[in-house]
């Protein structure tokens, strides 16, 4: 799962990189306002976490913006701004969830897993689809109830597909959940991850559409 940290703090921005990508998540981060629209115009992401205090534009206004240009990701306002004008104001301008700063790490990350279940149509900790289930909290697959052992990268590619069921993903877009805006990341074996994961998960769940990319179907 992709994410998008829009927080001009950099002590907290780098801790939060660290943690997040610690369990499971790749994280792109920006600490102005100003190039989210397009950021979210040229890549996908599954979720947003915005800071409302930006050095360029107040963050309810970034919220503004990418609402009004039809963006339905996910919103998490984390910020020191907690008190009920700007919560009601969030919330009521299309944040889906609000936590104010300072913040226990375990409880971002359950908020995430909420909104991202949400958003793949699961009210469960588990996304299930058949007799595959995912697992956020324990970063687990299981098919048919039986564990299955995957690398760090095969379980992000699976997630992004699972959590996207029903939508076709591009080799791109899969390269960019696993290492998101990484210059250095040398991984381009994209296939190789899906023909590893097709072995292990069912050679018919994942589907190639030919010069388009994979998606798995609900």
């Amino acid at each position: 799962m992709r994410l998008l940290l829009i927080e001009d703090d950099k002590l907290l921005g780098e801790s939060m990189m660290t943690s997040l990508s610690r369990h499971g998540f790749t994280v792109d981060w920006l600490e102005r306002g100003g190039g989210v629209v397009e950021a979210l115009r040229m890549e996908m992401f599954t979720a947003i976490i915005l800071d409302l205090t930006l050095p360029d534009i107040d963050g309810l206004e970034v919220l503004k913006r990418l609402r009004d240009a039809n963006f339905t990701q996910p919103v998490l306002i984390l910020t020191a701004r907690d008190d009920i004008n700007d919560r009601v104001k969030g919330l009521d301008g299309g944040a889906d969830d609000y936590l104010g700063k300072p913040f226990a790490l375990e409880e971002l990350l359950a908020r995430l897993r909420v909104l991202i279940r949400r958003q793949s149509g699961s009210a469960q900790e588990q996304i299930q689809l058949g007799g595959l289930s995912l697992c956020l909290s324990e970063q687990s697959v299981k098919l048919d109830g039986e564990r299955l052992k995957l690398t760090k990268n095969e379980f992000k590619i699976l997630a992004s597909l699972m959590t996207n069921a029903g939508r076709v993903m591009s080799k791109e877009q899969l390269q960019q959940s696993v290492h998101g805006w990484d210059e250095t990341a040398s991984d381009n074996a994209i296939e190789v991850h899906i023909h590893n994961l097709r072995k292990k998960v069912s050679g018919d769940l994942i589907k190639n559409i030919r010069g388009i990319g994979y998606i798995i179907e609900k």
